[in-house]
């Protein structure tokens, strides 16, 4: 038996899991006391064909669909809601059944927590996109931002983030009613090594493009400015939103506020790769900005980034140069270069 702390990650196999045990086989949640970590999702086998070097010591996989009749939560000190899929492409072609599932996973986790795991310290992974669009002229999007029911757009979008609006309420709703510990974090963009380079993803298809070789291609012919958070900085922030966690539910922008337009974004990966970059004529239309401010998490709770763009940017090329198996997508063809890593 262990005295160690546990976390459970609900979602466990995507992006945000994967990053999760990476940085636990690293020892980067020894601070927190964890030595056991639990990855629920829909299909753990994945995870454990494709990356079973993620599954070591400490590690137990779980088939869970969060959203079933069924679910049974397990004890943890620590829960890391993150269970949607963050694929665009599931979005655009049943933007209702996606935002079934968002609202299912909040309702029925809601319904299990208090019996399965009433101690544990919960942060539930939302996302900027609940702001709506951001307006040209405002820099960084603050906490209390006024929500524009998603305005300006597109439908599939727009269902998404009023879906994680909806799902925010749900956790809050549950800390007031049980006093439970919960807190919500409006995740932005992110860089790391387990980002999809085959989805909608901007800076993971200009990685693809670097590592086949070919020019970094951005379609975008307007301004378009994002920001990019490392993957280890995302796991320590969300942790330390989970130690904040109150029955008042506070909520937290997680990401980088250093905003970087696409093509300068493109520019560094094409010359860390030795390869040009592709660029379409600019238009004269409105800069689409997303970029969080992330004073609230300074202030309250002293959480800075560890690594800036262009060290993220080196981290993670190392990790994709020294892990065969990280790179099993490079291979794959961008779908939309113009997108980023965001529903917005």
């Amino acid at each position: 038996m262990t005295n160690g702390r546990s976390l459970a990650v609900i979602g466990g196999t995507g992006f945000f899991g994967k990053s999760v045990l990476d940085a636990f086989r690293r020892g980067l949640l020894a601070p927190w006391g964890i030595e056991r970590v639990v990855a629920l999702s829909r299909r753990p086998e994945k995870l454990a064909h494709d990356h079973p070097d993620l599954i070591g010591e400490g590690v137990e996989l779980v088939a869970l669909d969060i959203a079933a009749e069924n679910a049974v939560l397990p004890r943890a000190d620590y829960v890391i809601h993150a269970a949607n899929t963050t694929d665009a492409r599931a979005y655009a072609t049943d933007p209702a059944r996606e935002r079934a599932a968002i609202l299912a996973a909040a309702d029925r986790f809601v319904a299990r927590a208090a019996t399965d795991c009433p101690a544990a310290q919960i942060v539930y992974t939302s996302s900027g996109a609940v702001y709506g669009q951001q307006p040209a002229d405002v820099v960084a999007l603050e906490e209390d931002a006024p929500f524009t029911g998603a305005a300006g757009m597109v439908e599939y979008k727009r269902d998404y983030a009023e879906a994680k609006r909806s799902a925010e309420e749900t956790i809050a709703a549950y800390g007031r009613s049980h006093g439970a510990r919960v807190a919500v974090a409006r995740c932005f963009a992110f860089i790391g090594a387990y980002l999809p380079r085959d989805q909608h993803f901007a800076v993971g298809n200009f990685l693809a493009d670097g590592i086949a070789g070919r020019p970094v291609g951005v379609n975008a012919r307007h301004p378009v400015i994002r920001s990019y958070m490392h993957a280890d900085d995302l796991v320590r922030w969300l942790l330390t939103i989970a130690d904040a966690a109150t029955a008042d539910c506070p909520i937290y922008n997680v990401g980088s506020d250093q905003g970087v337009d696409m093509a300068d974004l493109a520019a560094r990966i094409a010359a860390r790769y030795d390869v040009p970059i592709d660029l379409q004529p600019r238009t004269d239309a409105p800069v689409d900005r997303y970029v969080p401010s992330i004073k609230r998490a300074a202030d309250d709770l002293g959480l800075v980034l560890d690594l800036d763009l262009d060290q993220a940017l080196d981290a993670t090329i190392a990790q994709l140069s020294g892990n065969a198996l990280v790179r099993a997508n490079d291979s794959a063809t961008s779908h939309d270069r113009s997108a980023a890593t965001s529903f917005r």
